[in-house]
């Protein structure tokens, strides 16, 4: 199977949304409303703006696990400097996740959509001295359109520290405690990619290129490249490679 990644796959996804040019963004706000989190909690907040392509990293003292001991700016919407610190099955898994939380809210009422969080229970990267880290995710502004402007990252220590294998993944009503089952939010993914599209992700999955595609299905190498474009955008990642493994997390393709 080719590596892919699914991360590529959940930034084209959050950063190619249509942004709203007259949207006022109060990021002052909620930059203070992280950083007063941490400060209770001593945990470490990723504050994300994915319009401008930017984070705020607030580091509590859960924060010198993961390298950091003061607070920090990264001109990127997604934390690459925490992920590299943990276990790359995990990641993949968390990114597939957020996939999921983010076509699930899309249908929700703009009323609602602030009592959702994911939660998921990650390893560190260090196999000798293991860590497990507690992780949320909360979209904290969305646009008249739908688009997330905002969201919030909580990373803090597990309690928990029996292996298991998996994320121990979970979409939460955080108003009413309910756990949203994977029967509710997975449908919503089923049309991330047209039905074209996840042909030609198959074939590429299977080990053939751009031209073997375009010959088996009678179409223009031309086509191929440009589904090929647009599935890396729809799933927001970098390169085909994290495009098949994020299809084959999330159950897009099976072969």
């Amino acid at each position: 199977m080719t590596d892919i990644s699914i991360e590529d796959q959940l930034t084209s996804t959050l950063l190619k949304q249509t942004f709203l040019d007259e949207e006022a963004l109060d990021v002052e706000d909620y930059k203070k409303m992280a950083a007063a989190y941490v400060s209770i909690e001593q945990c470490v907040a990723v504050l994300s703006d994915f319009q401008a392509d930017c984070s705020y990293i607030y580091a509590g003292n859960f924060g010198k696990l993961l390298g950091f001991s003061n607070d920090l700016f990264i001109d990127s919407a997604f934390e690459d400097c925490i992920f590299d610190k943990l276990n790359s099955e995990d990641v993949i898994e968390r990114h597939a996740l957020e996939l999921y939380f983010f076509q699930y809210l899309k249908n929700l009422p703009e009323e609602e959509y602030r009592n959702y969080s994911t939660y998921s229970r990650l390893r560190s990267s260090d196999d000798k001295n293991k860590h497990y880290i507690n992780h949320r995710t909360m979209y904290l502004k969305r646009s008249p359109n739908g688009s997330v402007l905002f969201a919030l990252c909580l990373y803090a220590p597990s309690t928990n520290s029996e292996f298991r294998n998996g994320i121990d993944a979970k979409i939460v009503n955080i108003k009413t405690g309910e756990t949203i089952s994977s029967e509710k939010y997975k449908p919503y993914t089923e049309s991330l990619l047209s039905k074209r599209e996840l042909e030609i992700l198959t074939h590429v999955a299977k080990g053939s290129n751009s031209d073997q595609i375009a010959e088996l299905l009678n179409i223009s190498v031309y086509t191929v490249r440009r589904h090929r474009q647009n599935i890396i955008q729809k799933l927001q990642v970098a390169n085909t490679t994290e495009a098949l493994k994020t299809a084959f997390v999330m159950g897009l393709i099976n072969i």
